[in-house]
């Protein structure tokens, strides 16, 4: 293997390692945004602790509607 061929496959791996950083670090960003969403939710509208997910749904299509 060539110096030229390590240094590539070097490259690649670095721009890996930061494909997966990127997307790790979009992930974190996404799941805070919907933890603060759904409190935000529960603090305005208790009543849906005790629903499900299609319960949830179907609360807040009647009350946006």
């Amino acid at each position: 293997m060539t110096d030229d061929e390590k240094r590539l496959i070097q490259a690649k791996h670095r721009l890996e390692q930061a494909e997966n950083r990127n997307r790790k670090k979009e992930r974190t960003e996404r799941n805070h945004r919907l933890i603060v969403e759904g409190a935000i939710l529960e603090k305005l509208l208790p009543e849906i602790k005790t629903m499900d997910f299609t319960e949830i749904e179907r609360y807040l299509r009647e009350k946006l509607n």
